[in-house]
């Protein structure tokens, strides 16, 4: 019997204990590691800062120490958004493969970023003043629509969506949006700021946005959590869902809503980062199993690592330039995405 069989018929799989003490060990390795990667992360970069000054701008500030500076006011906050971005996109991918049931769902396969991009771009070009928050919000509603237009396309033909549909609809979408986004930028000359935004990264965090972001991100995450045996059971089919009692209507609401306030909030930091949310819950889900009791803050953890060695590599690869967060990423996204795709289309 499977583990979701098992959970089918209301009983917790039998490998359940162990993979909880396998779910424990690797939060407690991962934010271990977290830690000291994010430590590590920031003595790199085109200043290097040997790891007694960073110790000593933590405890012993000087405003005056240009390195002091550069961790306080540069690298830590930037280490800061990449964890929590990381977090947020492989938390908004789990939820998203859970509750749709389609191993190939990711924010920026889905349309999610696109959409949250191209309503960043029409603040550039319509709003350039807007408050970073009216930004955050602009993208959260951007990443809905989206959302929306690949949902109806790939639910428009006869027989409703599939993966292939939702993910061939989210390519058209996320292709149409982005097209429009350049053709504002080159327009109304905001073609830097979205540029940004296109390639992905994080050189840009501050304090301000990182207070900004930090709560939101985190209480959506508190939230996922608080879910994750709801989407464990969304995950087994909305008709053995329903047999067990579930709303599903109303779960896939809530769902719907934490995975567009993950992936608005970190397009509006990072940008356009990509396959995040694909490749950190398959490998979760290959170490813990199908229970999102145990991907969900797996994928939290590990994500936040994905992002920061990624920033990391980014920008010591070619110092003092940095390499676009988003192709570094999609070095291993791609393959990964790949052979998803061919083992998707045998299973078909």
């Amino acid at each position: 019997m499977t583990d979701n069989e098992e959970f089918a018929n209301g009983q917790p799989p039998v490998r359940n204990k162990s993979r909880a003490g396998l779910t424990g060990m690797i939060l407690s390795v991962g934010l271990l590691s977290l830690f000291f990667l994010m430590a590590f992360s920031i003595t790199k970069g085109a200043v290097k800062i040997p790891l007694s000054a960073v110790w000593d701008a933590f405890f012993n500030f000087n405003g005056n120490d240009i390195q002091h500076l550069i961790v306080i006011d540069i690298r830590l906050p930037r280490a800061i958004a990449s964890a929590l971005v990381g977090a947020a996109f492989a938390v908004a991918g789990a939820i998203m493969q859970g509750t749709t049931r389609n191993p190939l769902a990711d924010s920026g396969l889905m349309g999610l970023n696109a959409g949250a991009g191209f309503a960043l771009a029409m603040c550039y070009a319509f709003l350039p003043g807007l408050s970073y928050m009216r930004i955050i919000i602009a993208s959260f509603l951007g990443a809905a629509l989206g959302a929306a237009l690949v949902n109806g396309i790939a639910s428009f033909r006869l027989g409703g969506s599939t993966p292939t549909r939702l993910v061939l609809a989210g390519a058209a979408v996320s292709m149409f949006l982005i097209a429009l986004s350049q053709g504002i930028a080159i327009y109304f000359e905001v073609a830097q700021d979205v540029m940004f935004w296109t390639v992905g990264g994080v050189s840009g965090s501050t304090w301000e946005q990182v207070g900004l972001i930090a709560p939101v991100i985190l209480i959506a995450l508190a939230l996922s959590v608080a879910l994750s045996r709801s989407v464990s059971v969304l995950s087994l089919g909305e008709d053995v869902a329903k047999g067990l009692g579930a709303n599903t209507a109303l779960i896939g609401v809530f769902c719907s809503v934490i995975v567009l306030i993950l992936a608005g909030t970190s397009v509006a930091v990072v940008g356009a980062v990509g396959f995040v949310g694909l490749v950190v819950p398959h490998f979760v889900r290959y170490l813990v199993g199908v229970d999102y009791r145990f991907i969900i803050p797996c994928s939290a953890v590990l994500g936040a690592l994905l992002v920061v060695a990624a920033d990391l590599f980014a920008r010591n690869l070619n110092p003092p330039f940095e390499t676009p967060l988003g192709a570094t990423i999609a070095l291993i996204g791609v393959p990964f995405f790949l052979h998803l795709a061919r083992r998707q289309k045998r299973a078909v």
